[in-house]
């Protein structure tokens, strides 16, 4: 038993070895032939590389003619063009050059012609001034005086026509001087009248609510016409409520109860509370309101004049005033603008400024009770200013501003003149709307029916015309003719205050170009 595994031992030594010196030599001629196969592949390799470089080769070749044929075609282009442009350059040149050459040629031409004029010219001034010898020595020899005598014969006529011509304004000037009187005063009227404005309120007897819809009528009336009869009897105005859209007219003759009216009637709107406890209310806070506005008023006017230490009733006065109108100019601005009329009269004529500005101020103010008290304004007004102890001058202004009382002093002269200004000068008097398009209208067709006339502009009011003349048509000496004959027509066919001022325009116009 041992044997045999001995020999089995044996045997599987034996056969290991053969196995591993079988084994030994496959490998060896597996390996020589992997070594073949990667000599033969380098080799390929090493052929296919050679044959792409030299293939790369050959295309960068060309490429690079390419490139060379390329860019020598477009440097044939470009010298090509530049030799076209430098040609076109030559030929203007030479263009140019010829142009030249002829302007010269023409300058040569006009410089020998005027070379020529100037000779004939020199020639023809020579036998001027030789004809003008012979003319003199015909003259001397004709007169029988030498030029220095008839000198001293002409300067004797002149002198003579200057002594006349002398006498004459001389006696020009006499009569001017006698005139200069009357002449100084318009001229510090109208230098009053130009350092003082003043705007005017044209004040009517309605006014007029604005409403947010119409459907507030309705509740301002009320039911059964309680509201509006309650706002009717506790203001003393008419209420008139129509078709107008969206507003209500209040009608009264009293610009103060019309005037609360207006203010009470605005705050129900704003408020939207509408029955009669509340209108009461409303006419209560809108009477206070007013009484306050007219001290305000009142204060104001004096400040804006410069005058002080006037009786607060006297000023509480002065603020009705706002409220009251004369043919359409409001009373309170016509004062303000008597006062300064009269401060600036006064500092013309070196009276007492102060002292005349507090006599116009105050010579209307029987106008802010004429309504309630009987008597005229100017009584009521004198009678007020004796209350409140006013200055004895001031009262006489305010007695004799319409002449009803002899003026007893410069003062009241001039508070007249100012009052006189100030209510009849252009525009102080309202006129209805119509009236007045229908007199710019006017006086627009009046100029544009004369012959030569462009345009016309009826300007200022109606105070002056401006006439655009065509200059094709009417000469310097035209214009003067025209402006007479317009204002001429002017004053035949219309009706106006004051002056209209006739400006006739010619325009020239030349029109030249730089070359």
């Amino acid at each position: 038993m041992l044997e045999k595994i001995i020999i089995a031992i044996v045997c599987v030594l034996v056969t290991a070895i053969i196995t591993a010196i079988v084994t030994t030599a496959y490998q060896k001629k597996a390996a020589a032939s992997t070594i073949g196969n990667a000599e033969e592949k380098a080799r390929e390799i090493i052929d296919e590389a050679l044959k792409t470089a030299e293939t790369k080769k050959r295309e960068s070749l060309l490429e690079v003619k390419e490139e060379t044929i390329r860019t020598k075609n477009e440097l044939d282009k470009e010298i090509k063009e530049r030799r076209a442009e430098a040609q076109k350059y030559e030929r203007r040149v030479q263009q140019k050059e010829e142009n030249i050459d002829k302007k010269a040629d023409a300058i040569e031409k006009r410089e020998a012609n005027l070379a020529a004029r100037e000779e004939t010219l020199n020639k023809m001034k020579d036998e001027v001034s030789k004809l003008n010898e012979q003319r003199l020595q015909e003259l001397e020899r004709i007169s029988g005086l030498t030029s220095e005598q008839a000198k001293d014969y002409l300067l004797k006529i002149v002198e003579e026509e200057v002594k006349h011509e002398t006498a004459v304004m001389i006696k020009e000037l006499e009569t001017r001087a006698k005139e200069e009187a009357d002449k100084k005063a318009k001229e510090y009227v109208v230098n009053a009248i130009q350092r003082c404005s003043a705007d005017h309120v044209s004040e009517t007897t309605i006014s007029v609510v604005q409403l947010p819809n119409d459907e507030m009528k309705g509740r301002i009336i009320g039911r059964e016409g309680r509201n509006i009869r309650t706002l009717e009897t506790m203001t003393g105005v008419d209420l008139i409520i129509d078709d107008t859209p969206e507003a209500v007219v209040l009608s009264g003759f009293d610009p103060i109860r019309r005037e609360v009216a207006r203010i009470a009637l605005e705050k129900l709107i704003v408020d939207g509370r509408i029955h009669p406890a509340r209108i009461e209310e409303m006419v209560e806070k809108a009477q206070r309101e007013v009484e306050v506005m007219i001290k305000e008023e009142g204060e104001s006017a004096t400040l804006e004049v410069g005058v002080h230490g006037i009786h607060p009733e006297l000023v509480k006065l002065l603020g009705k005033m706002k409220f009251r109108t004369s043919y359409g100019q409001n009373a309170l601005k016509h004062s303000i603008e008597v006062a300064h009329l009269s401060g600036l009269l006064a500092s013309e004529l070196g009276l007492d400024v102060r002292l005349a500005k507090r006599a116009g101020l105050l010579h209307d103010i029987g106008k802010a009770v004429d309504q309630e008290m009987e008597g005229t304004h100017i009584q009521l007004g004198a009678e007020l200013c004796r209350k409140y102890k006013e200055n004895a001058t001031v009262i006489n202004a305010v007695e004799s501003h319409h002449g009803d009382v002899e003026a007893t002093s410069l003062i009241a002269c001039i508070v007249q003149a100012a009052d006189t200004i100030s209510a009849a000068r252009p525009g102080a008097r309202r006129e209805t709307l119509e009236t007045y398009t229908s007199r710019l209208k006017q006086l627009e067709e009046i100029t544009n029916n004369f012959k030569g006339v462009d345009k016309s502009f009826a300007i200022q009011a109606g105070r002056e015309i401006r006439v655009m003349v065509v200059p094709e048509q009417i000469t310097d000496a035209d214009m003067v003719l025209l402006a007479r004959d317009i204002s001429k027509k002017i004053e035949a066919e219309m009706e106006y205050p004051g002056q209209i001022k006739v400006n006739v325009i010619r325009e020239s116009r030349v029109i030249d170009y730089a070359k």
